[in-house]
């Protein structure tokens, strides 16, 4: 084996080393990733895995925002969950006022509708009218 000299020089390298890979991975760590994201629903019938970036890209479908997302006419962005609206298992009490959101035209007679049949509505009638993406349900629905 070596002399304690050299010993104690590799143990301090060691220990110097190690400090330095701590504090560079501390210090300069991944940049989260730009929004959108993905986002998993989760629901009975089987999660459903939706990929902003799939939908938003050009080589993707290339939709903007508000393709989707509703939002006031003065606001372009403000991008609401649809979940802020449309009841599910949150608990939260819809808006009173459907017009914060929808044109007179989109609301008259109609019902408040569940987040799914929101969900349903607007996605797979997307799919379907530009034969893009599954709509079949095991296309988006996952166990």
């Amino acid at each position: 084996m070596g002399s304690p000299r050299a010993l104690r020089f590799i143990c301090s390298l060691a220990i110097v080393l190690f400090i330095v890979g701590v504090l560079s991975y501390s210090a300069f760590s991944r940049k989260a990733p730009d929004p959108p994201l993905r986002m998993m629903f989760k629901v009975a019938v089987g999660d459903v895995l939706f990929d902003h970036h799939a939908h938003m890209s050009v080589p993707g479908y290339g939709l903007d925002c508000k393709d989707c997302h509703h939002h006031p006419a003065e606001d372009d962005t403000d991008t609401r969950a649809c979940s802020e609206c449309h009841p599910a298992k949150t608990g939260k009490t819809p808006p009173q006022a459907c017009g914060d959101c929808h044109d007179a035209d989109e609301i008259e007679d109609q019902e408040m509708l569940k987040t799914g049949d929101a969900f349903h509505g607007q996605c797979i009638s997307c799919h379907q009218d530009f034969g893009a993406g599954p709509v079949e349900c095991s296309g988006c629905h996952v166990k």
